[in-house]
């Protein structure tokens, strides 16, 4: 079987994916620190797919840690790079930490992969690349507005170093996920959404309050140019995610690309008003969050979501679910847990 480092292993899409490499015919190492995760993941990996998963919990910016697990897997023919901070709101009060994090544990990586000749890297970006895009969709020739927060720019910053560092080794191969926001939940009810602290994205939010975890929440911003004068947002099933990386490790492996550097947006191609997600649940559930609405939140952009075409035509990547089975599987997750 083919190895595959997955970092941020236990993480949210780092676990999901994990499944699908896993249901696919690959070996899987993980290295994750575990500062917004927990090992528990790994069970509920080999619950759904009888496989073991072993974990490294190190953290990548430390080289001498990072370069002792590579040297362990040396065997491995790709990497796929979730690990990083990636709340919007902390990185406006925490910037050099998202710096330093982020753009120290990506150096380190793209060092080990030239230590160890490990040629294929997929990379997990963010459309918060875009910034407030001029126009909507967003396809991959869109031009970069300025980032709207930190852990945008460190995206951005991402992109840009994996490109210089190809540039330099030829021989070396990434393909770059531009993903909008990922929801939902296995079908299995068995692996979810379940950070280690406070969770700061819409679906799990709306699930808390649901369940009566939170009294309620906000939703910042009604007076934005959209629909209902919320932000609008591309949300992608976590599984239709975790496809899009099986097809482009597949493509990397297969020597498809038409250059040693490629990026594709990964999301449904509509959008979806905050208020439109929240009568989405109710639909599903029959439960109506309490929320109220607030000022508009620093480092939000107003509206974005994807156009898909390049990774349908080139990956032969399609989603398959909608913002309804996104909130159906994420609340029986919930329920599950219960």
């Amino acid at each position: 079987m083919k190895k595959i480092i997955v970092t941020g292993g236990c993480g949210y899409i780092g676990s999901h994916t994990i499944i699908e490499l896993l249901d696919n015919g690959f070996e899987v190492v993980s290295i994750d620190n575990l500062s917004n995760a927990t090992e528990n993941v790994l069970e509920s990996i080999r619950k759904i797919t009888e496989k073991r998963v072993k974990n490294y919990a190190v953290d990548l910016c430390d080289l001498a840690k990072t370069r002792q697990v590579f040297g362990e897997n040396s065997d491995a023919v790709g990497i796929i790079h979730f690990a990083a901070l990636k709340s919007v709101g902390d990185s406006m009060e925490q910037p050099l930490v998202y710096f330093e994090n982020n753009l120290m544990s990506l150096l380190h990586i793209l060092r080990c992969m030239t230590e160890f000749d490990i040629k294929n890297l997929l990379f997990s970006s963010s459309c918060s690349v875009y910034g407030n895009a001029q126009t909507l969709p967003v396809t991959e020739e869109t031009p970069w507005q300025t980032a709207e927060s930190p852990y945008g720019r460190t995206k951005q910053m991402g992109e840009q170093i994996i490109s210089d560092f190809l540039r330099c080794h030829t021989d070396f191969n990434a393909i770059l996920l531009r993903y909008f926001n990922p929801a939902g939940a296995h079908e299995s009810a068995l692996l979810g959404e379940s950070p280690r602290n406070k969770p700061n994205n819409l679906v799990p939010i709306i699930i808390e309050t649901a369940a009566g975890k939170r009294d309620s929440f906000t939703v910042f911003g009604n007076d934005y140019d959209t629909r209902d004068g919320s932000c609008i947002r591309d949300y992608i099933h976590v599984m239709d995610l975790a496809n899009a990386h099986l097809r482009a490790m597949n493509t990397l492996l297969g020597g498809k690309q038409g250059n040693n550097c490629d990026v594709f947006n990964v999301g449904v191609g509509e959008g979806v008003t905050v208020l439109e997600a929240i009568n989405a649940f109710e639909k599903v559930s029959g439960i109506r969050p309490n929320f109220h609405l607030g000022a508009r939140r620093a480092g939000d952009v107003v509206a974005i979501y994807s156009d898909y075409q390049k990774a349908a035509r080139e990956l032969g990547w399609q989603p398959r679910r909608n913002i309804e089975d996104i909130m159906r599987t994420a609340w029986a997750w919930h329920l599950a847990q219960k």
